[in-house]
């Protein structure tokens, strides 16, 4: 065990972030999660870390804050925090969020005190939002198993815990011998072929059926590009944002978006379940959301502001994915996402679009990409789902067929 999780943390600094000497590493983690916590960061050090910076969190505190403190709290970020993040970003340290929560640690708490820290977050922290939105700087989000979240994907097992380290390695490729970052860089060439497979086509639409009730055609701007699991930094620097990833993704136009669409996966968001849901999309915006559990969250979460009901990623994902052969329901986006395909409403990633990393917000617009505080990723894909792609001389491709590209 002790020598997966030492490669584990290997291959988030090494891969994940691409830690380089001299750079300064900014670590986000629970408190119950401080022993992988140290193995990171004496990976960091062994690559050449300058010094590795830790801001620890934890759940039950978060519950408390959320129930109890007093209301204003929820409207202002400290001046300390908005240096840490923005000062860092501003640097361009490398960011590693391990991130490890129960899924429901926020049921029943009042969702406007929610939504009221986002936006506060949003305006006070901007400046690093949009550097790693830009991918200005090298950051990765990874997972290791807390009791309440193993729980929850493993109810009533004794070695819960241990069920969901054994899934977490398998999707991380991590069996402790070492070989973990040889097989990031093998799936990261393929996907950087399924990639550039994609932008050779150049689609205008896409048109996604599947027998859930989806019939969803989406229009790409016209300058779109797909991207794949691996980002770059404007100074060269390769990272993996979300590790575990299986998806290639692009922006979709932000008023070009009609029809009904099906999740396929519950959705935790927030710290609240969301589950049986689907949407109703005209000219890009979200008219009606319906779900059998969590219809309020989803509510919410699609009027955060103006852009939080526009879609602002498209996200191809093989339903025969290592991820989802498992046949297991993480409650955690960053591994749900990568076991279907998905969509997010909210804000897009500038990489998206040709040039969009020197655009300025209101240029990104005007190339028809979305703008939010926002951006929530829900799952789509189905072991039946069609994608039909139309590209600009009038050709009908089939993307998806069964699930699983067709390219």
């Amino acid at each position: 065990m002790e020598e997966k999780l030492q490669e584990y943390a290997r291959l988030l600094v090494e891969i994940g972030v691409n830690l380089q000497p001299g750079q300064n590493l900014i670590i986000a983690c629970p408190v119950e999660c401080a022993h992988f916590a140290r193995l990171c960061a004496k990976a960091a050090y062994a690559a050449g870390c300058r010094e590795v910076i830790m801001r620890w969190g934890d759940d039950e505190l978060s519950r408390e804050k959320y129930l109890h403190a007093a209301e204003d709290v929820f409207d202002t970020v400290p001046a300390w925090s908005q240096h840490f993040y923005n000062d860092y970003a501003q640097e361009g340290a490398a960011y590693l969020a391990i991130s490890a929560s129960d899924p429901e640690n926020l049921k029943g708490v009042d969702s406007s005190r929610i939504i009221r820290s986002q936006k506060s977050s949003s305006e006070a922290l901007k400046p690093f939002y949009r550097l790693q939105m830009q991918n200005a700087f090298p950051w990765c989000i990874a997972s290791i198993p807390i009791p309440s979240w193993a729980e929850k994907v493993f109810p009533g097992r004794a070695d819960a815990v241990e069920r969901l380290w054994n899934a977490i390695f398998a999707a991380v490729r991590v069996n402790g011998d070492g070989t973990a970052v040889e097989k990031w860089r093998n799936h990261l060439a393929m996907l950087e072929q399924r990639k550039e497979k994609l932008n050779a086509l150049h689609f205008r639409t896409l048109h996604y059926t599947n027998r859930l009730g989806t019939d969803l055609t989406i229009q790409l701007p016209e300058d779109h590009l797909w991207a794949a699991g691996n980002s770059v930094t404007p100074k060269g620097q390769d990272f993996i944002a979300n590790m575990p990833t299986e998806e290639i993704f692009t922006a979709p136009l932000r008023e070009g978006i009609d029809g009904v669409v099906y999740a396929s996966l519950p959705l935790s968001h927030e710290g609240n379940i969301v589950d049986k849901f689907w949407m109703k999309v005209e000219r890009g915006r979200i008219v009606e959301v319906h779900a059998q559990v969590g219809e309020e969250t989803l509510r919410h979460a699609v009027t955060v502001d103006e852009g939080a009901s526009y879609f602002g990623e498209v996200a191809l994902v093989p339903y025969d994915s290592p991820i989802r052969s498992q046949n297991i329901l993480f409650y955690n986006t960053l591994f749900d996402e990568n076991a279907a395909c998905h969509l997010a409403f909210g804000e897009a990633y500038p990489e998206c679009i040709r040039g969009g990393a020197e655009m300025d917000k209101e240029t990104l617009k005007a190339h028809g990409l979305n703008d939010s505080i926002t951006h929530v990723d829900f799952m789509v894909g189905t072991s039946d789902l069609s994608i039909v792609g139309t590209a600009y001389d009038g050709r009908e491709i089939p993307v998806f067929a069964d699930g699983n590209f067709a390219l």
